[in-house]
């Protein structure tokens, strides 16, 4: 259902308006003429695609062996076309020139042809079509195709009708809303390896992600001295979310050295590293950082042992506010011009020490010590990190992504 429905946007300056409660204002316009839409692939073709079945017939029975629900699967596939094609037809409607394509072939020349780009699925296909913007002047506008399964807190708000939102679009009824992004550079003996798209490798047998997994001489290491021609290559994606850094296998203690905003080099071992913007400050950094209502209800049983305080830790309600108060102060805006960093499950010894396990940064560089390592920006783009290979991580404004917010 992939047509080659060629659209494409202009982007036109602002206009300025007078508006009584903020004064002269700027006034946004959008004026499409070629757009690329980039959609997902539905759980219903990936099973497909991934078991290289034939017909549905094939993939009904195979989804009753391992008890998933084929007619749910359809239901959503079949809603999620029907919605793109709303899309698309909107925009043809309203005179915009329009290209659909799938992952595989959302390419950078095919980003250079439109003026606009839209994704169409949930965050996961918001985040795919941003890594590869590069031009921070060209507009990402994310819909949510799946509201009733998919948060898609990057899209459009779920209430929103696709037709309506377009006339918003079209009549200025929205502000330019600037996300940070991670630029990376690494520098090492592989630096110029071809990553591993994650995505893609989950379509893969099992037998060739295996392989995959340790043709980088896991078993018998070889050097990988920086020393050997070294490289320095500024990576062709951008991180909208956040970048982790560590062991393959979770399972593995990550060693590596890192350096924030210019310190000196200290070693750590860890479970990894994971940098984010303030777009993904509300994601997995926000998961591995965040307390619970028990976590909060234990600590303040043992302030009471130690103070004079007699705080009430049976009131529920109150428990309750004072973790949402510690939760809230680790999502940021977006537009903030820093990276937030925390090292995961920090080694403490005689040897490895952690200061700061968590912290703000313009700049932060490590290097590798680890032997079957990977750099993984957005969780679906994975490049090797093998030992004495280096990355800096930095935020340069001229990097942000521009996206839009209706009135």
């Amino acid at each position: 259902m992939i047509g080659r429905i060629r659209l494409c946007v202009l982007c036109m300056p602002s206009v300025r308006y007078f508006s009584r409660n903020m004064g002269l204002v700027e006034k946004p316009m959008f004026k499409p003429k070629r757009a690329v839409v980039l959609t997902k692939m539905t759980r219903f073709e990936y099973e497909k695609e991934k078991n290289r079945l034939q017909s549905d017939d094939d993939l009904k029975d195979y989804l009753k062996e391992k008890g998933s629900d084929y007619d749910g699967l359809f239901q959503r596939h079949e809603g999620h076309h029907s919605n793109l094609k709303m899309l698309t037809e909107s925009l043809k409607k309203n005179g915009i020139e329009t290209q659909v394509v799938g992952r595989f072939d959302y390419t950078h020349q095919v980003i250079d042809s439109a003026d606009v780009i839209f994704s169409a699925g949930g965050d996961g296909t918001f985040l795919l079509a941003a890594s590869k913007i590069l031009d921070n002047d060209k507009p990402l506008i994310g819909v949510n195709t799946d509201p009733i399964r998919s948060e898609g807190h990057l899209c459009l708000p779920k209430a929103a009708n696709i037709p309506q939102s377009m006339e918003k679009l079209l009549a200025g009824k929205f502000r330019w809303k600037l996300r940070q992004r991670i630029r990376i550079y690494i520098s090492g003996k592989d630096s110029y390896k071809e990553p591993i798209e994650l995505h893609d490798q989950q379509l893969e047998s099992l037998e060739d992600r295996f392989n995959e997994h340790v043709k980088e001489n896991e078993m018998f290491p070889e050097a990988n001295s920086c020393d050997a021609g070294k490289q320095t290559r500024l990576l062709p994606v951008r991180a909208l979310n956040e970048v982790f850094i560590g062991e393959s296998l979770s399972a593995r203690v990550s060693y590596y050295e890192i350096s924030v905003d210019d310190t000196n080099l200290a070693k750590q071992k860890s479970s990894g590293l994971t940098v984010c913007t303030g777009t993904g400050s509300s994601s997995w950094y926000f998961s591995i950082n965040h307390m619970t209502d028990e976590d909060v209800r234990k600590l303040l049983l043992i302030a009471n042992e130690f103070s004079d305080s007699n705080i009430a830790t049976n009131n529920s309600s109150a428990i309750r506010e004072i973790t949402e108060k510690f939760n809230s102060t680790f999502k940021f805006d977006s537009d903030f011009p820093k990276m937030a960093y925390t090292i995961r499950d920090p080694v403490f010894n005689g040897i490895f020490q952690v200061s700061q396990p968590r912290g703000f940064a313009k700049k932060i560089s490590i290097r590798s010590r680890m032997w079957d390592a990977c750099l993984v920006v957005d969780g679906g783009l994975s490049f090797q990190f093998n030992d004495g290979m280096t990355a800096d991580l930095e935020i340069h404004e001229n990097d942000a992504l521009k996206t839009v917010q209706l009135f």
